[in-house]
């Protein structure tokens, strides 16, 4: 299917890689379906894109990235509703706040989109932790990874553009590279 965009221009995307929130994300309850964009740049942040909606998407990034003791605990009602057996199943991410100076970028660990990625089915849950920083400032940890990150963006994309996608600027070191729909980032290739 192709999907319009703002950000990333034209996409064409899989149908099996459309991800269902049945209670839409805080703040964009009524936006229900979304896809993850990479950009293929080196940043390893993505974009989840809603499908609604062209010109929303948010930057998320998977938090084990920048925090590797971040743990994300559920009770079994949350479990239950997304399908999950284990959290084994599912894709954890945290949503970015960049405001101009990308040095001062937070994560929000409070309330991670959890995936499950067996059916696609997500949630944005609020954890009960109280521990956990709504606004963590992440940057350095993030370049420190980066730094030490190699990887091939081929293994890690599925779909690419279709006709009319627009380039992206990378924030964090102002390079271009065409987006691409990603269903998750395979971070050990």
């Amino acid at each position: 299917m192709n999907i319009k965009t703002t950000r990333f221009g034209d996409l064409e995307v899989n149908e099996k890689d459309i991800i269902k929130f049945e209670e839409g994300i805080l703040g964009f309850e009524k936006l229900k379906q979304f896809f993850i964009v990479d950009p293929g740049d080196q940043t390893l942040i993505l974009w989840l894109q809603s499908v609604e909606k062209p010109e929303m998407a948010l930057p998320i990034i998977e938090p084990k990235i920048f925090k590797p003791d971040y743990i994300v605990k559920l009770v079994p009602l949350e479990m239950a509703s997304l399908k999950l057996e284990t959290l084994n199943e599912a894709s954890v991410y945290s949503i970015l706040t960049i405001p101009s100076e990308p040095t001062e970028m937070t994560a929000n660990l409070k309330a991670p989109i959890i995936i499950n990625n067996n059916t696609n089915k997500a949630r944005q849950i609020v954890l009960q932790d109280n521990k956990l920083d709504l606004k963590l400032k992440m940057y350095k940890n993030l370049r420190s990874y980066i730094t030490s990150f190699s990887s091939d963006d081929s293994k890690r994309t599925n779909v690419t553009p279709s006709n009319g996608a627009t380039e992206v600027t990378d924030t964090i070191n102002n390079s271009k590279e065409k987006p691409t729909p990603s269903r998750r980032p395979d971070l050990n290739a």
